[in-house]
């Protein structure tokens, strides 16, 4: 599906930063009257420096050599149609029957988290659908008073309790709550960061079987927020979300804030998660729906 002209705005926007970083020295390689053995080595180092990854850039470029050994043309072409297919995961879209659909959103503290769900409760927003957050990451008070603040300026309605409360019962009373409302979409904020690594997951699954005893089916997408300026150690964490609550799809948080974009790949291919959304900027707006082709022809782009 080709992206909207804002969709198309905001991806540009963020990744201008990669493209004059990495991309476009990409292009003069390519520009070379012969791209030898050092071209295609220099090519190995500049995308594991935009955070491509070491597995990811290797298989990527032998892809690359392979179709150039077998057809020539032109290089930077086959590599535009190399990571393309590589970022064609696939999405898996929930058909959850009656609303209202349930997003549980995971990520460590620091990642963006709360400000994303806010900007993707301000897209359903303005998409006519009526939307409800849970304050369910119960263990920081300023978790609950920032995402009600969010509520206040996107127009959703948010339910919370106080700090320490049990973050089931919170996911419960918003489930609840926007079935008797007739609300279209329940976002779940959770906690980032417990004492442990399992005592995370662990409070992250109890949320979850909470949801599925109320609304059959949920949680009906595992929405996990990464930072885009934390690289190849945003895999580690993605990889631990995943194994604990089945994660179906990325937020790339704050892309516009790094030279190095090149995760998007790194996460496609290893992890092969479908990217949903990027986050382009600070305001509520800066959200754009992934799209393949947009980010790949525009990070190629002269």
């Amino acid at each position: 599906m080709s992206p909207s002209p804002d969709s198309l705005s905001l991806t540009q926007k963020a990744v201008a930063p990669t493209r004059r970083s990495f991309f476009g020295r990409v292009r003069q390689l390519f520009s070379r009257p012969q791209v030898d053995e050092a071209t295609w080595e220099e090519l190995e180092d500049l995308l594991v420096m935009a955070d491509v990854g070491l597995g990811t850039t290797q298989e990527l470029l032998g892809r690359v050599r392979e179709r150039m050994a077998e057809e020539k043309g032109d290089p930077m072409v086959a590599l535009q149609d190399e990571m393309t297919r590589l970022l064609d995961v696939g999405i898996v879209r929930p058909d959850n029957g009656a609303p209202p659909q349930v997003i549980l959103v995971v990520g460590v503290n620091g990642s963006g988290k709360t400000t994303s769900i806010a900007k993707l409760a301000y897209r359903l927003r303005k998409e006519g659908k009526r939307v409800v957050m849970a304050a369910a990451d119960t263990f920081r008070a300023a978790a609950i008073d920032q995402l009600r603040e969010w509520g206040q300026r996107t127009g959703a309605e948010v339910i919370s309790q106080g700090p320490g409360a049990d973050p089931g019962a919170v996911t419960y009373d918003a489930i609840q709550a926007a079935m008797g409302r007739g609300a279209d979409v329940v976002l779940v904020d959770t906690a980032g960061r417990l004492h442990t690594k399992h005592n995370l997951m662990e409070e992250l699954k109890k949320v979850g079987r909470v949801a599925s005893r109320i609304a059959p089916g949920a949680p009906h997408q595992v929405l996990l927020v990464l930072d885009a300026t934390t690289g190849q150690n945003g895999l580690i964490q993605a990889r631990h979300f995943t194994q604990a609550v089945g994660v179906s799809g990325v937020f790339l948080a704050k892309l516009d804030g790094t030279a190095k974009g090149g995760i998007v790949l790194a996460i496609s291919r290893e992890l092969g998660l479908p990217i949903l959304y990027i986050g382009t900027g600070e305001k509520l707006d800066d959200i754009a729906p992934f799209n393949a082709d947009a980010f790949v022809e525009t990070l190629c782009s002269p």
